[in-house]
């Protein structure tokens, strides 16, 4: 991430205004994908060239259809494998990644790959032979905002990027392809095989930590959590710095970084919200704030990509960083006492009603078989959250597997059953 154009987001005021940035081509009044429009154009991904399994890794630039049914493009990794090519070509797995950001610095495109994507992820899908198709989703590696956790809009993207490639690569990829993907990307995965249901190619879901009832998490499932692991650092006498890298305070900016995200992802559908209005404070407002940026392009990512030497350009680090001083300054005070969130204004929010319905996956019943993958001390997404979404779909009627893994917390889960999720794409989709 550029420090340098991030730190100018420290003198950003209060009080400016911030414009949204359209993403359209010039035929405005194109509302669907056709074989003529989808793929745009292809180059060398360059920040990561480590991954031996991969022949080759591109950036593939397509057109999809944006949250308000307009033409936009977007960004897409394709990984081909150095296994041969089956002779009626290459499936397709689609990966949806996790939450890393709205902005365009976040887009897995424009930085090296992720961990646990690269190893075992990538790495064990290649070996089998699968293409990797990964999209940045609408808004991420491209001009405007991207309208975090929107089902539809994510399912569209990935949709519209196997339809690229598919074009592109003619008779080197097999029609048949399935979708993974963790947290914001179990969510995705689970919106790709709702809204892929009628496609006979498409053969299934993997859904790690999928999330869903983000507003349940935060007032319902998360204050309790957050307080009995409060309790149990108090009384062990850990440290601030200890809670804040490792316990309670780090996961409850954690969850107020979602939220941030959230609101400011509803305004690439509706530019005049103010997302500032549903925090408490202006110390809470100011840091949600950085997730946008000055025109949703430039805005912090989740984590810094340089940890190390720029800690600062991370969200979920300054809002760690602003609770523990809360702490510091207000000593009788405890972690829920930090003015984040307010409900009453969430809730009275309209725009806010709008996103949770639209977020909420797994809604109707789906025809294809899934797999969802879930870690019982997740505190991203907590595990009761999971399943009760799981029992709601085996209710609908859906083919749906549920994993849980015992003490994994939300990105261990999925790392752990790896061997699980690619054995679950070869039994329904074989590489050849």
């Amino acid at each position: 991430m550029k420090h340098i154009l991030k730190r100018s987001l420290l003198a950003m005021s209060c009080s400016a205004i911030f414009f949204l940035t359209a993403c359209n081509d010039s035929n405005d009044d194109y509302v669907g994908v056709t074989p003529s429009q989808t793929f745009i154009s292809e180059k060398n991904y360059v920040f990561d060239k480590s991954l031996a399994e991969a022949a080759s890794i591109k950036v593939m630039t397509y057109n999809m259809v944006n949250v308000k049914g307009k033409t936009a493009k977007a960004t897409a990794m394709v990984l081909f494998p150095t296994v041969a090519q089956p002779k009626d070509g290459y499936r397709v797995v689609v990966w949806e990644h996790g939450t890393l950001g709205v902005a365009d610095d976040c887009a897995p495109t424009n930085n090296i790959l992720g961990t646990n994507f690269k190893d075992p992820l990538a790495k064990s899908l290649l070996a089998a032979g699968y293409v990797i198709v990964a999209p940045d989703y609408e808004g991420m590696g491209v001009p405007g905002i991207h309208p975090y956790l929107h089902l539809e809009s994510e399912a569209k993207s990935a949709i519209a990027a196997v339809k690229a490639a598919q074009d592109h690569y003619g008779n080197v990829l097999n029609k048949q392809w399935m979708s993974a993907g963790q947290s914001q990307g179990g969510q995705a995965s689970l919106g790709t095989a709702q809204y892929a249901n009628a496609d006979l190619n498409y053969k299934g879901a993997v859904a790690g930590a999928p999330a869903s009832s983000l507003d349940k998490i935060i007032f319902d499932v998360a204050p309790p959590a957050l307080l009995a692991a409060e309790n149990k650092e108090l009384a062990a006498g850990a440290t601030l710095a200890y809670r804040a890298e490792n316990g309670s305070i780090g996961a409850y900016a954690t969850l107020l970084s979602y939220a941030a995200f959230a609101a400011v992802g509803i305004k690439a559908s509706d530019s005049g919200f103010d997302y500032r209005e549903i925090f408490n404070d202006v110390r809470s407002q100011n840091i949600a704030a950085l997730a946008e940026g000055t025109n949703g392009d430039n805005g912090l990512c989740l984590s810094s990509s340089d940890p190390i030497n720029h800690p600062e350009d991370s969200l979920r680090y300054r809002f760690t960083k602003d609770i523990v001083a809360f702490l510091t300054e207000n000593p009788t005070k405890r972690l829920l006492d930090y003015p984040g969130l307010n409900k009453d204004k969430f809730y009275a929010s309209a725009q806010i009603q709008k996103f949770l319905k639209e977020s909420q996956p797994a809604t109707v019943k789906i025809d294809k078989p899934i797999l969802i993958i879930q870690g019982t001390a997740d505190m991203s997404v907590p595990y009761p959250v999971t399943e009760a979404m799981y029992k709601a779909m085996l209710a609908q009627g859906t083919n749906v597997k549920f994993l849980p893994v015992l003490d994994a917390t939300h990105t261990q889960a999925i790392v752990k059953k790896n061997p699980e999720l690619v054995a679950f794409i070869q039994q329904y989709m074989p590489a050849s």
